[in-house]
């Protein structure tokens, strides 16, 4: 492992989580061709290196296995985003309070999943860890907008925002310094791999790409998202 390289990589992810929650605030009107972007940069990432370096696991576990285990965690997601109810309706106010404390928790334990995947991937191989850690960069912008958002819609305050905001942007720091702390057999990171690629194309398919298209259903919000999904296919082809 390089903590050298994952610790400063985990430290930008702070930076850009802390920037998507400024741009929350200040810069509302080209939200969602970022959002666009790191929606398919998100998905780029999963079909175009976690899933195909997962495969490549064969000697360990087949295909079907390995695509199941991909499934299953995508699925696991939808039931923790259930479960929390960060897409709920319900208007009450004491529960709107609490459904955007519970929302914000969630996004933070994503971006705690965010750096721990950065550690797991360099691990995997540095290139690996590179592409990775570009996926989750645009990412943790997107959960620092989507932090404060949350917060913000269910009737908390700024300060409120920006209390879990700072709580969101440190939380890859701790995921990626508890990924230094155990080297994982080639066996183990074949899995994780997979698992970060169900969570990965759940976030790009069922949080990013409705955020960035409902409000804005135009062609170059539909562009941003072939570009994101582009610039991952080229990167996972340089580094490879």
């Amino acid at each position: 492992m390089h903590p050298a390289i994952v610790l400063p990589i985990a430290l930008a992810t702070c930076v850009s989580t802390m920037i998507g929650g400024l741009f929350a605030i200040r810069l509302r009107s080209r939200l969602h061709l970022v959002l666009g972007f790191s929606a398919g940069a998100v998905i780029g990432v999963a079909f175009f290196d976690l899933m195909p370096e997962a495969l490549e696991s064969e000697h360990f576990l087949d295909a079907r296995s390995m695509l199941a285990i991909v499934a299953l965690s995508f699925f696991f997601y939808v039931l923790l985003d259930r479960a929390v109810a960060l897409h709920g309706h319900d208007d009450m106010a004491i529960r709107a309070q609490r459904r955007g404390w519970i929302g914000a928790g969630s996004l933070s334990l994503h971006s705690f999943m965010d750096g721990f995947a950065i550690g797991v991937a360099f691990q995997a191989g540095q290139s690996m860890g590179y592409v990775v850690a570009a996926a989750v960069l645009v990412h943790d912008f997107s959960d620092g907008l989507n932090t404060v958002n949350v917060v913000v819609k269910n009737g908390a305050g700024r300060k409120a925002a920006f209390g879990w905001l700072l709580v969101d942007a440190l939380a890859p720091i701790v995921g990626a310094s508890i990924s230094l702390l155990t080297v994982f057999s080639q066996n183990a990171v074949a899995v994780f791999l997979a698992i970060f690629s169900g969570f990965f194309l759940y976030i790009g398919a069922s949080d990013l790409l409705p955020e960035s298209h409902h409000a804005h259903p135009r062609f170059y919000t539909t562009l941003s998202t072939f570009v994101g999904a582009a610039c991952l296919f080229v990167v996972t082809k340089l580094a490879g």
